[in-house]
């Protein structure tokens, strides 16, 4: 089970999360550079050098002891270019879990693929037992993405996003048989 500070990788059926690397940072510089992936969340596109940057800060992970910062860059297995990135903050049993898949792999279901296959590894390699995401109320194809990671709508909000959230420990993971029989 996954414990420390460092994530494990982790496939999908055509995806490989793998553990971010600050030489992940020049071909991730392409795969964003798009403006219109920063649409919702704010910000713009960022240089290689910046990526690199954040990537050693990510990498070392947060200063706060009872906090992990994991974090996944996406390679597509057929074709080994990286598409995109998933990220999880760990306190404890919650994580705060977010994706985004470039615009050139938009519309294959790469982001779908890789957010439910985060909650299902979260779900088996960690002691993660609640996953909170937050979206824009106007982002449709993210709020989709939640939906089919098994992730619901609450009345919560923060900073303008709604928050989204699944108990692991008591629903299924989609794509995944659930078996509770021998849970408390």
């Amino acid at each position: 089970m996954q414990v420390d500070g460092a994530p494990e990788p982790f496939s999908t059926p055509r995806l490989d999360a793998l553990p971010l690397d600050v030489a992940h940072a020049q071909e991730m510089a392409v795969v964003l550079f798009d403006p219109a992936l920063h649409a919702f969340t704010g910000g713009a596109p960022e240089s290689a050098g910046a990526l690199r940057a954040r990537y050693e800060r990510q990498s070392a992970g947060s200063p706060d002891p009872a906090e992990l910062w994991w974090n996944w860059v996406l390679r597509v297995r057929a074709d080994g270019r990286l598409a995109g990135y998933v990220q999880a903050t760990v306190r404890g049993s919650r994580a705060e879990v977010a994706w985004v898949v470039g615009t050139a792999w938009q519309g294959r279901g790469y982001a779908k693929e890789a957010a439910t296959g985060l909650v299902r590894h979260l779900r088996e390699r960690s002691a993660v037992r609640t996953v909170v995401a937050h979206i824009h109320p106007d982002h449709a194809a993210s709020s989709a993405v939640a939906s089919a990671a098994g992730l619901r709508p609450t009345d919560e909000w923060e900073d303008g996003e709604v928050r989204w959230l699944v108990d692991v420990s008591r629903e299924a993971v989609p794509g995944r048989a659930a078996d509770f029989r021998n849970r408390p």
